[in-house]
């Protein structure tokens, strides 16, 4: 029996016309087979705009000038701001990744649902689901052409700016049907039918080997959001449970889940604490928070401080939170993972060569004594399976397929470039070590590192702040350890910084 190991993703993707359906890396006939380079491309919430006018006022989403002193539209977007992204940027980004990434890279994540919608915050322009689908196919279409022409999958995913929730239900429904032909390029022929009754699919991004399933959270949500991260706050109750514990149970075949649309770049943990019910009132621990989600962050770090000498990882999954690439309100931004493809030549040498035999361990998420009450043991909660667990699974130690680490490019000085001038993406920062940087093959090609990365002998730098040597889950956990502290002021300024751009907490 063939072993898949997925990435779970909150993301979205668009139309292609005239393209054959998305055949993971082989795309086309006596296309010679394509060599893995162990790297992926996240991008989101690219919220292109048609409306977009340069000079106009932010008081009318860039759409009119007004009168007031508040900042103007810019020629390739208003960083910092509350407008949706320019044509001109939403362009430039694909040139910058086909010039730059696409000959580097194996798969695409990237959230649709922002990233081909404006927000609907204009009431003197509606936005009509006539525009939504219309600019799907134009993202889309540069999709096509800039990745999946050259055998390159896209992974997309429904979201809150793509539909109205209330015209979700009941599935399949005119939303479903037209993201359907939409997508039919990335949705393998075989999932279609699920995508169309609620909007999910996986595919294959390398065949027998490892998979991507495409979320649509818009359904787990409370209110009309899509591709939003897990919380017990923002999903429904039954939503959440079933999300942490699937994320627990699989553990030893989940690699990581991705999300978007917050536009904070951040992670944090689903616990196996978080499915503890009251047997008095049947509902899970609430984790709501006041402050900025830097805040709740440290908190949350500070209390795994607290008992980091008992931690077991089998109770925790990581949950990676994106930055957008519409400058709302930060600065437009993309990642580009890195993961390991040790022993493997191409994509043609692809079965899994990661034998095991996972354990069962002892939380299986019931509550015996409760699920013993009449009342209560015929609820979801008390059919769940035992989880699964391996700690040589990839993602709990550096493995075939273990996610390695991830390097964070943005455009700072957005608001200075012009029609005359184009813009820089440039490096924000990255996870790995230094000393990774210049193994052969290493993680990111030297000609994307600034002339600072790129000469061997360099042991420090402000845009290698973490030194990760993965991204496993005890890596995840050491590094929010090591936040958790309030000693460590210098990194948790550092995070803080890198979470929101240099630009107000939210």
């Amino acid at each position: 029996m063939k072993k898949c190991i997925p990435w779970l993703a909150g993301l979205l993707c668009g139309q292609v016309l005239a393209a054959p359906p998305q055949v993971v890396l082989n795309a086309a006939p006596n296309r010679p087979d394509r060599k893995l380079h162990g790297r992926f491309l996240h991008i989101t919430d690219i919220h292109p705009d048609p409306y977009y006018v340069e000079g106009t006022s932010q008081s009318s989403q860039c759409h009119r000038k007004e009168s007031g002193k508040d900042q103007q539209a810019g020629y390739y977007g208003t960083p910092f701001g509350i407008c949706d992204s320019p044509w001109t940027l939403t362009n430039f980004t694909f040139e910058h990744l086909e010039e730059h990434w696409s000959s580097e890279i194996d798969f695409v994540i990237s959230p649709f649902d922002d990233r081909s919608s404006r927000h609907d915050e204009d009431h003197e322009i509606p936005r009509p689901l006539d525009e939504i689908f219309a600019v799907n196919r134009a993202v889309a279409k540069k999709m096509e052409d800039v990745f999946l022409r050259k055998g390159i999958p896209v992974v997309p995913s429904l979201g809150n700016n793509d539909v109205w929730r209330k015209c979700l239900y009941p599935s399949p429904n005119k939303i479903t049907d037209e993201f359907a032909s939409i997508w039919d390029a990335f949705i393998p022929s075989a999932s279609k039918t699920s995508f169309r009754k609620g909007a999910y699919y996986a595919i294959e991004v390398i065949p027998d080997a490892l998979a991507a399933i495409s979320l649509s959270t818009m359904y787990f949500y409370r209110d009309n959001k899509g591709h939003i991260p897990p919380s017990d706050y923002h999903y429904h109750p039954e939503c959440y449970y079933r999300y942490a514990e699937l994320s627990l149970r699989y553990q030893d075949v989940i690699l990581g889940s991705l999300f978007g649309h917050l536009n904070v770049d951040h992670f944090y943990f689903v616990e196996a604490a978080d499915l503890n019910v009251s047997l008095e009132e049947d509902r899970m621990p609430s984790h709501s928070f006041e402050g900025t989600i830097f805040e709740a962050l440290m908190a949350d770090f500070e209390a795994l401080v607290k008992r980091s000498k008992h931690l077991n990882y089998d109770d925790y999954a990581v949950v990676n939170v994106s930055p957008s690439l519409v400058p709302n309100p930060y600065l437009p931004s993309f990642r580009v993972f890195s993961y390991n493809i040790s022993g493997l030549e191409s994509t043609t040498d692809r079965a899994s060569r990661w034998k095991h035999l996972p354990y069962r361990h002892g939380n299986d998420g019931n509550d015996k004594y409760q699920c013993m009450d009449a009342g209560y043991r015929d609820s979801w909660r008390c059919k769940l399976r035992p989880w699964r667990s391996d700690g040589h699974a990839p993602s709990r130690q550096n493995t075939l397929w273990t996610p390695l680490g991830y390097a964070q490019y943005y455009i700072p000085q957005l608001e200075g470039y012009d029609e005359k001038d184009e813009p820089k993406f440039k490096l924000e920062y990255l996870t790995f070590p230094i000393s990774k940087l210049y193994m052969a093959d290493g993680p990111v090609p030297l000609r994307n590192l600034p002339k600072s990365l790129r000469e061997a002998g360099i042991t420090k730098s402000e845009l290698a702040p973490y030194g990760l040597g993965d991204l496993t889950i005890p890596s995840w956990l050491d590094l929010a350890c090591k936040l958790g502290k309030p000693r460590e002021k210098k990194l948790r300024k550092q995070f803080r910084k890198y979470m929101y751009m240099g630009g107000e907490s939210i």
